[in-house]
């Protein structure tokens, strides 16, 4: 695949970026590298390898998945501007 100047115009105009004729040549030159580069990915033989999430094996510490109120309600309210019975105040927003 090749990416013309057409292509960059039209990619440009999608993305609402305002790109000035003299440069569709040199972006599409630079899009046309890319995707060479891509193109010499799909050529790395990968079968057998199994996909990676880290490049170092690790795994994630777990914890109870329980719903609590932080055990600190005080210490959380202690910032509002006003509360009652536990809980922020805030004005009505609808009426």
């Amino acid at each position: 695949m090749t990416v013309t100047r057409d292509d960059v115009r039209k990619v440009a105009r999608l993305s609402r970026i305002a790109v000035p004729e003299e440069r569709l040549d040199e972006l599409a030159g630079e899009l046309n590298g890319i995707l060479g580069w891509i193109d010499q990915l799909n050529e790395v033989d990968v079968e057998g390898v199994e996909p990676l999430t880290s490049v170092v094996e690790t795994t994630l510490p777990m914890r109870a998945d329980v719903v609590t109120d932080g055990n600190i309600p005080d210490q959380v309210l202690a910032n509002a501007p006003r509360t009652e019975h536990g809980f922020f105040v805030v004005p009505k927003a609808v009426e």
